[in-house]
């Protein structure tokens, strides 16, 4: 159990600096960090980890071998020298403790109509004890976090007995590639914690996610005579109808996995994008559509690509048009696996413990089937990936929020981890 007496100096920390702590999340929710314009909050984050004497490795996606990676995934629409990701490294001056990677991603989603937002997505507008914009659920308050943790400690007169890295980086949302960079530039630690927003749950298993697009030819001709043309948005429709299908075949294999198979419908299909057509009165010549569909820990990514390649060539089949104008599938995005951390290791005990610390219960855990960057550690480098973080609402949707209250004790549950896995000593 962590040491009643730093733990009430953390405490006592981290209700000093709660204000610096929301004013932070504010400041960064504040950056609309979008897939490729990420780089003025990544020169934020820089000087911020500059100013607490941290050192400071700035680098680009163009940096490192990602294409020599076999789990490196295809980029999309995004310059990788523009994707830019941030290490600041605490160096301890004394090792006698367990090295540590805490990793936070600075991308986010579209924010999508701000007329449907109650208050505008980049305002960090509080009400209520929540904060509300795009990203302060997923996942600037996880950094914030990972920050108020550490200036924690050092406000307590405590310094850690090990190297820390405190890496945010880009990509999560579409690719990992931030995460594999890091990993790539050769940062390494006996664990790593990713604050995603779980609620102050650790995160058991995550279903991995594949991205692909869809594209399909027409015959374009005067809608005063749609019958004689063909229109790819149909199409593409019926291809669609046809992955649902396949996606149902898939649950129902699901139901036969150790770690999903009390989770309904664990694997998600989502026709996300669709373009198509040049003329409202012409039948539309081509139609794109893309997609992304789960997968389970222990699936193979390409025999996954290859059964949604085969469930999109089946249905062509049946269909008089596209059975002499196959649609093709492009693999773009996400090659993601899913990932299992199996229970036992050293440091989920040590953060379970800093878990009922600092909320006075037990440490859930929980099975999603979304996607995070733990399995890079977990899966290829053999290093624990812990994902905990504080409690929100609304990945991904309008009026996105995080609860502020809750992110205070992630952040001493955070502390005392670093605390008790790391060690600490007196700052002299």
């Amino acid at each position: 159990m962590p040491d009643a007496a730093i733990l009430s100096r953390l405490r006592a920390a981290i209700d000093v600096g709660f204000d610096a702590q929301v004013n932070f999340l504010a400041e960064i929710v504040r950056f609309p960090s979008l897939r490729g314009r990420e780089a003025p909050l990544q020169d934020f984050l820089a000087r911020q980890m500059a100013a607490r004497g941290w050192a400071v490795d700035r680098f680009s996606l163009a940096d490192v071998p990602l294409a020599a990676h076999p789990k490196a995934s295809p980029m999309v629409d995004v310059d990788p020298a523009g994707s830019i990701q941030v290490v600041g490294t605490a160096r301890a001056p004394r090792i006698a403790g367990r090295s540590l990677i805490m990793q936070g991603h600075i991308d986010v989603v579209p924010e999508g109509p701000a007329e449907m937002w109650t208050h505008p997505p980049y305002a960090a507008h509080i009400h209520d004890g929540w904060m509300y914009g795009r990203g302060a659920h997923d996942m600037k308050s996880g950094i914030a976090c990972m920050f108020a943790a550490m200036d924690a400690l050092r406000a307590a007169g405590l310094r850690p007995t090990a190297d820390i890295h405190i890496q945010t980086v880009t990509e999560e949302e579409s690719t990992g590639n931030g995460a594999l960079a890091t990993l790539l530039r050769g940062y390494r630690a006996e664990a790593a914690l990713i604050p995603e927003p779980t609620g102050g749950t650790i995160t058991r298993a995550h279903t991995g996610t594949l991205w692909f697009r869809l594209r399909v030819a027409g015959v374009p001709v005067h809608v005063a005579v749609a019958q004689t043309g063909s229109n790819a948005i149909m199409s593409a429709y019926t291809l669609i109808q046809a992955l649902y299908a396949h996606t149902a075949e898939a649950n129902q294999a699901a139901r036969a996995h150790p770690w999903y198979r009390d989770i309904d419908s664990p694997i998600k299909f989502n026709p996300g994008i669709i373009r198509g057509g040049d003329w409202a009165s012409s039948t539309p010549a081509w139609a794109e559509v893309d997609c992304r569909i789960g997968l389970l820990p222990g699936q193979d990514v390409g025999t996954v690509q290859r059964a949604v390649e085969t469930a999109v060539a089946q249905a062509a089949r049946a269909d008089a048009f596209l059975a002499n104008n196959p649609p093709s599938v492009t693999w773009h995005g996400f090659l993601a696996d899913g990932y299992v951390l199996e229970p036992g290791t050293e440091a989920e005990a040590v953060l379970a413990a800093a878990h009922t610390a600092a909320f006075g219960e037990d440490m859930p855990a929980r099975i999603t089937t979304a996607v995070n960057d733990t399995r890079f550690y977990g899966l290829y480098f053999g290093i624990p990936g812990l994902c905990y973080g504080p409690k929100g609402e609304g990945a991904h949707a309008f009026d996105e929020r995080t609860n502020l209250a809750h992110n205070k004790t992630t952040a001493l549950a955070m502390a005392t981890f670093i605390a008790d896995w790391c060690g600490v000593e007196e700052i002299a």
